[in-house]
């Protein structure tokens, strides 16, 4: 079902895409909107695209009223004045699970500069869950690039997701020494900030690649997020027994924390698929919690 809708202030603006051909980038938007419907289950009621960004159909793995969507984006990175903007939004009591096929990517920037933008905004409103699974984005040496994912839970929301980056090419040794990059991933449950996170980096600014408050010479790094639970639910957690419970390689490089009625955890390391593999595995346990469902891993996981 496609409707017409305003554009958001996350949305593309008029200019932007028709100077899309002459300056060589490829702008795209994608707005989804869910609905949980009596009868029905939760259903995608609105899907608006422009450019090289789209959905499949949901799929139901589990049962009609919670929705797996895969977002593609044929393209596979971001170059120079590209600009993507993702825009989803959950009616009462709507249940999505969303991931990528694959990683992302920020090219090397050409010669002039031109940011390479993405910014997801996610609402979602009572009694509805979002569990948000990117995969990695990758940052090439040279990427000139800003991330954005802002997420605004109402009421009785509940949201569990992440977001990774991995810096540089860490199997040739290409450190990421040249470029710059924004990250940020933002938090709000009625309207109060829940966790603000932000990474700026510049490539050669060494002081913060390799320092003990910055990112001690790791290239991949990655914030979880898990709630809000009621305070009897957070108490039966053991955060150090789940941390225990990752394989010894990880536990150096992970860490699980709480903030207000959320479970937040961090990875630091060299590998974005150990990074996953220990988000996983905390949701896996955390999720039962949450969504009084067992973890279902989504299918384009094993393929």
């Amino acid at each position: 079902m496609n409707t017409h809708v305003p554009l958001t202030d996350l949305e593309l603006n008029d200019s932007a895409t028709s100077g899309a051909s002459t300056h060589g980038h490829w702008p795209a938007q994608l707005h989804l909107r869910f609905h949980r419907t009596a009868g029905n289950g939760c259903k995608l009621v609105h899907n608006r695209h422009e450019g090289p960004l789209v959905v499949q159909r949901p799929f139901y793995p589990e049962d009609g009223n919670l929705a797996h969507v895969y977002l593609l984006h044929p393209p596979g990175g971001l170059v120079s004045g590209d600009d993507l903007r993702i825009h989803l939004q959950l009616g009462e009591a709507a249940q999505v699970l969303c991931t990528t096929p694959g990683a992302g990517r920020l090219y090397r920037a050409r010669s002039d500069k031109r940011l390479q933008q993405q910014h997801c905004l996610l609402e979602v409103a009572a009694d509805a869950s979002l569990e948000w699974f990117p995969l990695e984005t990758l940052a090439f040496r040279g990427a000139h690039a800003r991330l954005t994912t802002e997420v605004k839970l109402s009421g009785t929301a509940r949201f569990c997701g992440w977001d990774l980056i991995a810096l540089g090419h860490v199997a040739n040794r290409v450190r990421f020494d040249d470029g710059e990059l924004t990250q940020r991933f933002r938090v709000f449950h009625d309207d109060v900030p829940v966790l603000l996170e932000q990474l700026q980096l510049r490539g050669g600014n060494t002081a913060f690649a390799d320092g003990a408050a910055g990112l001690r010479g790791n290239s991949v790094s990655g914030v979880f997020l898990c709630g809000p639970y009621p305070e009897p639910v957070l108490r039966q957690f053991d955060l150090i027994a789940l941390q225990a419970a990752l394989p010894a390689a990880l536990q150096d490089c992970c860490g699980l924390t709480r903030v207000g009625t959320f479970v937040v955890g961090r990875y630091l390391g060299d590998s974005a698929s150990d990074a996953r593999d220990c988000f996983i595995r905390w949701w896996e346990v955390l999720r039962p919690s949450l969504l009084q469902r067992p973890a279902c891993k989504p299918r384009i996981w094993t393929t």
